[in-house]
């Protein structure tokens, strides 16, 4: 398998092994006018195996979104070919529009421009509650 090298652009690495198609998804990555080349299973010393996701492209990455799915992925920014910028993710203490309520008697259900904000409450269990209502997201 040939992946041509990124002039500028970013490599979002150490994605945990089956977790790349959700980081797709979750960034809206289809939605972008660039190459992006989705890697899944690809072989690591470090973890064994992991998914890599390369945008030829400088974008915008949402951390938070991402730290939600994978706190442990690394985003690496590329300029002129050379690695300038890395990045390590960790996990949000809070979320924006990145879940949605459950709860049907919450105010986001009736009031559809409040955003949808959660709110680390257990980061051991990785466990996110509703700002408004405290309903438990459901957990990664």
């Amino acid at each position: 398998m040939n992946i041509d090298s990124i002039q500028t652009g970013i490599v979002i690495d150490h994605i945990t092994a089956g977790k790349g198609m959700e980081i797709y998804n979750l960034l809206h990555l289809d939605k972008l006018d660039c190459s992006v080349a989705l890697l899944l299973n690809a072989s690591s010393n470090k973890m064994g195996c992991k998914d890599i996701i390369k945008i030829n492209q400088d974008i915008d990455i949402d951390m938070n979104a991402l730290g939600y799915v994978d706190p442990g992925a690394t985003i690496v920014i590329i300029r002129n070919s050379k690695v300038v910028e890395k990045r390590t993710v960790s996990l949000p203490e809070k979320l924006t529009n990145v879940l949605k309520c459950k709860n049907p008697r919450c105010i986001t259900t009736t009031e559809q421009e409040l955003p949808h904000v959660f709110l680390l409450t257990e980061p051991s269990k990785r466990v996110y509650r509703c700002m408004y209502c405290e309903t438990k997201a459901n957990s990664k």
